[in-house]
């Protein structure tokens, strides 16, 4: 039986995070957090910015072809696949100023909440075919995260 490639199984599931026992999702978006708080230390805000969406940009497409990549394998949209979180996480942490550690969790928070309970029509965009579907309801789940903590900042700071 042929195997899936090594590096789409390290992409999809998020440099190995998906295979989690316990919220793969969870692991993935944390994961991305962390990653996102290691970069906020060394890089100031406006490069931040542009390296997020560039993380934001390459995993998309990774994550896209990745997901297509491993579906004859893994099925359609399997929960160790969380390059979706990673993405989605990144675009609420556009929102959050550099290595400000509250904003950083709250944009976490925010993502997992719209992930999780997927209102306002995040639903449906699972439905869009193959990896783009397991991608786009991550993104607008991001999109909205983004949307409620830039709103938080503009009302406190």
């Amino acid at each position: 039986m042929k195997r899936p490639s090594l590096f789409f199984v390290i992409i999809a599931t998020g440099f190995g995070s998906g295979f989690s026992p316990f919220a793969p999702g969870t692991a993935g978006a944390l994961l991305a957090t962390l990653i996102w708080f290691g970069l906020s230390l060394f890089v100031p805000e406006a490069p931040l910015l542009w390296a997020t969406a560039v993380l934001i940009s390459l995993f998309a497409v990774l994550g896209i072809w990745a997901a297509d990549r491993l579906k004859p394998f893994w099925g359609k949209d399997p929960s160790r696949v969380v390059v979706d979180e990673m993405v989605g996480v990144w675009i609420a942490l556009l929102a959050a100023p550099a290595g400000h550690i509250w904003y950083g969790w709250g944009a976490f928070l925010l993502f997992r909440f719209f992930d999780i309970f997927k209102p306002l029509g995040i639903r449906k965009m699972e439905k869009l075919p193959g990896g783009i579907g397991v991608m786009m309801d991550d993104v607008v789940a991001g999109i909205y995260s983004f949307i409620v903590l830039f709103v938080i900042r503009w009302l406190i700071d």
